[in-house]
């Protein structure tokens, strides 16, 4: 059962170390009816109160399909919408047997749908194995699924009993990636081997929100 008390404490950390750009993420709550969402909603309130003025950014798991979990977070606000793919649709049951490439394609298409107002982000950890074609793929769905905001890390395996690393991506690589989604239309990318979800994440909002407003993806 979730803290009642975490969105306030929450909005009292951030209040205390002086933030103003907030990004909230959880571990997976697979225990949870709605997977955690009215406390994702509840901590974007809070910290909105607490810190007027301030800009929180969540990064929400795929909820395992709920529409309903989807829309609590939406209606709190969130100044940014993200969850991760992480990797390709072909490496998904070895990388991410539990989870779903299409589920979490069409969350991000949904949040884009409802909330075409809040800039929708994703991102990739790359090194598992994937080929550069996938990954454009994967650019592609996520462009016309209604991302925009996207970062492009390298997977670093956590512990032994983790997936190992297939290979290290060169920095060179990274740039034409960029350089790649930039041109199909994403309007924040931030890609480097330390690049992580939270990397430079009130510079990518500012940078997503000064551009011209995104179309709802459609489908």
């Amino acid at each position: 059962m979730p803290d009642p008390e975490e969105p306030d404490r929450v909005a009292d950390a951030a209040a205390t170390l002086g933030l103003d750009f907030i990004v909230v993420t959880s571990v997976t709550r697979d225990d949870l009816e709605d997977g955690g969402a009215a406390q994702f909603a509840k901590t974007i309130t809070a910290v909105k109160k607490r810190i007027p003025g301030a800009r929180v950014e969540v990064l929400v798991p795929d909820f395992s399909g709920n529409r309903d979990a989807l829309a609590t977070v939406l209606a709190a606000g969130p100044d940014v919408l993200n969850h991760n793919v992480e990797t390709v649709r072909r490496l998904y049951p070895k990388v991410r047997p539990e989870a779903d490439y299409d589920r979490s394609v069409q969350l991000l298409r949904e949040a884009a749908q409802k909330a075409p107002e809040i800039p929708i982000k994703s991102g990739l950890m790359l090194g598992v194995g994937e080929t550069l074609e996938e990954i454009r793929e994967t650019l592609k769905n996520l462009h016309a699924a209604g991302c925009r905001i996207l970062t492009l890390g390298q997977y670093l395996q956590p512990s032994p009993a983790h997936l190992p690393v297939f290979r290290f991506v060169p920095p060179e690589t990274f740039q034409d990636l960029k350089e790649t989604a930039l041109k199909m239309g994403f309007t924040a990318v931030a890609g480097g081997p330390l690049v992580r979800s939270s990397y430079h994440a009130r510079q990518a909002f500012e940078h997503a929100t000064k551009k011209a407003p995104r179309s709802p993806a459609k489908g």
